[in-house]
């Protein structure tokens, strides 16, 4: 099992009231397994992805990732599994804007000390971004830097990827092509993906689709 959550609560105050986001979550996810996690705005989505990444601490719960226990995990073991079988997809791409292209894609697999060129190469490939690997994020498009995301998300060939709204700032078709894009690098990959998203379009091309709601997830079955 990939990931293992159970019992998760996260309770976050707001003025004088407490508000729990996420009340007593079950979760899991097995390698080469993609899930769409689905919510309204200000559900808990994103507080759920940061959980799994070790970004924030539950407040209470079990919650293992790629064999770490992430309650127990000191901040230090935290930022190791991120390095080193983590991708993270942002849906506001975060790429160092003092570094081309092709370092970026190339910048956490080299901190995991994994950089393999030839699957770097792959990735500029089938991402069709031969031609701009000497840019800089400043000088490409949105869909252009979603894509250098997810190949910077995939380089280190992490065990889990993690993707908050990945297409949310794109257009219709560009968002189509890097969904696709995606799925077939994970897969390709070998990984585990965890989505977050608000479009039960996307959502359906998954394996297996939860919603998150009043804290907890429901399973979504898929149409007949």
């Amino acid at each position: 099992m990939l990931l293992l959550a159970s019992g998760l609560t996260k309770t976050y105050r707001t003025g004088d009231e407490l508000v729990r986001v996420l009340d007593g979550v079950d979760l899991t996810l097995k390698a080469g397994e993609s899930l769409a996690l689905t919510g309204e705005s200000g559900s808990g989505k994103s507080t759920l992805l940061h959980l799994v990444a070790g970004l924030d601490s539950p407040d209470a719960g079990r919650l293992v990732v790629a064999g770490t226990d992430m309650v127990q995990a000191t901040d230090v073991q935290r930022a190791a599994l991120r390095r080193d079988a983590v991708g993270l997809v942002f849906q506001q791409f975060n790429l160092i804007p003092s570094l081309d292209i092709a370092a970026n894609m190339a910048f956490q697999a080299r901190l995991a000390g994994r950089l393999d060129l030839g699957w770097l190469e792959e990735l500029v490939q089938a991402l069709g971004l031969q031609g701009l690997i000497h840019r800089y994020p400043e000088q490409l498009s949105g869909g252009q830097q979603q894509r250098v995301a997810i190949g910077r998300a995939l380089a280190g060939r992490p065990r889990l990827v993690l993707a908050d709204e990945p297409t949310g700032n794109l257009d219709e078709a560009t968002g189509d092509a890097v969904m696709a894009l995606l799925l077939q690098l994970v897969a390709q990959a070998g990984a585990g993906l965890l989505m977050v998203t608000h479009s039960p379009r996307l959502a359906a091309r998954l394996d297996r689709r939860v919603h998150l709601a009043a804290g907890r997830l429901h399973t979504v079955e898929p149409l007949a």
